[in-house]
C-alpha cells in the first residue's frame, strides 16, 4: 500500500513535464514572467552599448582627444578591432553552447562569465585617456559580451513555443529599446555633467556596467534553460568549432538574405542615436551642457515612441506576417533620418525622432520573431550567433561610411555642421537597401507539424456463412 502513493506522485510529476517537439523545444505554454526575464537580459546588454558608444563619442566631442574635425574618424579607430572580434565570437560560442553540458545548464556559464568580464573591461574603457587604449579595451568587452550573448540568443528558439514567439519578439524589442535609450539618457546626463564634473563619463561608464551585471542575475538565477543539450556523437570540439560556418549555410538561403537585410536596417538605425552628439553639437553648434539637455528629450520622445510601437507591431505581425511590419517600419525609419538631415530648427528633429522611434520599435518587435522562425531549432545558438554578425558589424560600417567617411568629408568640403546631415542622409538610403534585401526571404514558421494520430485501420468483417436453404414447410392446414 505504500508504493501506491509514490506511483500516483511519480505519475502526477511526469504529467507536469513540459512536453518537446522532434526539435527539442518546448510546446507547452511558457510563463510570461518567464519571457520578462529572459528579456530583461536584453535591457542590461543594449543600455551597455548604446551608452558606451554615445560616452566615447562625447569624449571625443568635448575632451579633446582628437582634433576638431576628426571625431569620425577616431569613433571608427575605436570600433574597428572591436568589430572583427564581435563577429568571431559570438557564432563560434553560440556553436559551442550548443554542445555544452553543465550543472547550470548549456547557455548560463557563458552567461555568468562575460557579464563579469565586462564590468572590467568597463573599468578600462572609463579609466583610459588615449585612442588606442579605449580601441583596446572596448576590443575586450566585444569579447567577453558576445561570450554572453551568443549563448543567450539561443534562448527564444530553445525556449519558447511557436505561438508565443510574437510576444516574447515583442517583449525582447521592448527591452532592446528601452535599453537603448536608458544607456543613450546615462552617456547625455554624462556628457551635460562633464563639463562641470571631470570623472562623469567615469561614473557614467561604471553605472552602465552595474546595470547590465543586475539584469544577468535574473537570468542565471530564474531562467530554466529546460532545453536537451545537442548530441556531439563522438566529434570532437574541434570538428564542432569548424561547424560554425560549415557550407550547410550556403542551403539557408531566407537566413543569408535576412542577415543582409538586418544588417542595413540597423545601419540606418544607427545614425540617430550614435551620431546624435555630433549632429546637435555641429549642425546646431551646441555646447556640451546644451547638447546633453537636448538629447535628453530627443530619448524621451524616442522611449515613448518605441513604448507605443512595440507591442501593437508585434500583434500586427501575428495577423498580416512580420515581413509586412518590417517594410513599414524602414519607411518611417527613412522619412525619420530625412527630417533630421532637413531639419532647420531643433523642433523638426525631435519630430524626426518621434517617426523614428516609431520604427525602432516596430522593427524590434518583429525581428527576432522571424529570425527564430526560419532557422534551424536544434543549432540555434549557431545561427542565432551568426545573425550578430549584422548587429556587430552596422554600428563599425556606420562609423566608418557614415562618420569617417561622409560626415568628416563633407565638413571639410561644405563646412563643419553639414556632415552630421548628409550622414542622416545615407542612413535613410541604408533602411530603403535593407528593405529590398528582405524581399527574398521565406518567411515560414520552421516548427515540425504534429503528427497525424494514427487511425488504425477497421478489422475485417469476414462474410457471414450462407445458410442452407430451410425446407419447405407444410402448408398450415386451415381451421375447420
Amino acid at each position: 500500500m505504500a508504493s501506491q502513493p509514490k506511483a500516483e506522485e511519480l505519475a502526477s510529476a511526469q504529467a507536469a513535464e513540459p512536453a518537446f517537439d522532434a526539435d527539442g523545444r518546448p510546446v507547452g505554454h511558457l510563463p510570461v514572467a518567464q519571457l520578462v526575464r529572459m528579456s530583461l537580459y536584453w535591457f542590461g546588454i543594449s543600455t551597455v552599448w548604446a551608452g558606451i558608444l554615445d560616452i566615447v563619442n562625447g569624449r571625443l566631442q568635448f575632451t579633446d582627444l582628437v582634433p576638431k574635425g576628426g571625431e569620425g574618424i577616431g569613433a571608427f579607430q575605436i570600433a574597428v578591432l572591436g568589430t572583427v572580434i564581435a563577429i568571431a565570437v559570438q557564432p563560434i560560442v553560440g556553436t559551442i553552447s550548443d554542445y555544452t553540458i553543465t550543472r547550470w545548464g548549456r547557455r548560463k556559464p557563458y552567461i555568468f562569465i562575460g557579464s563579469t568580464l565586462d564590468l572590467i573591461f568597463l573599468w578600462g574603457v572609463a579609466s583610459s585617456n588615449a585612442i588606442p587604449a579605449i580601441a583596446a579595451f572596448v576590443a575586450l568587452l566585444q569579447f567577453s559580451s558576445n561570450f554572453s550573448q551568443g549563448p543567450f540568443q539561443g534562448y527564444v528558439p530553445d525556449l519558447v513555443p511557436a505561438r508565443q514567439v510574437g510576444l516574447a519578439s515583442g517583449l525582447i524589442g521592448l527591452f532592446q529599446g528601452l535599453g537603448n535609450v536608458f544607456g543613450y539618457v546615462v552617456a547625455a546626463v554624462a556628457v551635460a555633467l562633464s563639463s562641470t564634473d571631470p570623472n562623469a563619463f567615469f561614473y557614467g561608464t561604471m553605472a552602465l556596467g552595474a546595470v547590465e551585471f543586475l539584469t544577468m542575475l535574473s537570468v542565471v538565477v530564474k531562467v530554466d534553460e529546460g532545453q536537451r543539450t545537442k548530441p556531439r556523437n563522438g566529434r570532437s570540439w574541434v570538428s564542432i568549432l569548424r561547424e560554425t560556418w560549415a557550407g550547410d549555410l550556403l542551403r539557408e538561403h531566407s537566413f543569408l538574405w535576412l542577415v543582409g537585410s538586418r544588417f542595413f536596417v540597423l545601419v540606418g538605425a544607427a545614425f540617430y542615436p550614435n551620431f546624435s552628439t555630433f549632429y546637435l553639437a555641429q549642425s546646431f553648434g551646441m555646447n556640451s551642457d546644451q547638447t546633453g539637455q537636448t538629447k535628453l528629450i530627443l530619448l524621451a520622445v524616442v522611449a515613448v515612441c518605441i513604448v507605443l510601437a512595440v507591442l501593437p507591431a508585434s500583434r500586427l505581425s501575428d495577423r498580416v506576417g512580420r515581413k509586412k511590419v518590417i517594410y513599414g517600419s524602414c519607411v518611417f525609419g527613412a522619412v525619420g533620418l530625412c527630417m533630421g538631415a532637413l531639419a532647420p530648427a531643433v523642433p523638426i528633429t525631435i519630430a524626426g525622432a518621434a517617426v523614428f522611434g516609431a520604427s525602432a520599435g516596430s522593427f524590434l518587435a518583429v525581428d527576432w520573431a522571424l529570425i527564430s522562425e526560419i532557422i534551424p531549432k536544434a543549432s540555434s545558438g549557431r545561427f542565432m550567433g551568426i545573425s550578430n554578425v549584422a548587429t556587430a558589424a552596422a554600428g563599425t560600417f556606420a562609423l566608418a561610411i557614415g562618420a569617417a567617411g561622409i560626415m568628416d568629408t563633407v565638413n571639410g568640403w561644405l563646412g563643419y555642421g553639414a556632415g552630421p546631415r548628409a550622414a542622416f542622409g545615407f542612413g535613410a538610403v541604408c533602411y530603403l537597401i535593407g528593405a529590398a534585401m528582405l524581399l527574398p526571404v521565406v518567411e515560414r514558421r520552421r516548427e515540425p507539424q504534429p503528427p497525424r494520430p494514427s487511425v488504425p485501420p477497421e478489422p475485417s468483417v469476414p462474410p457471414e456463412p450462407s445458410l442452407p436453404p430451410e425446407p419447405a414447410s407444410a402448408p398450415t392446414p386451415l381451421p375447420a
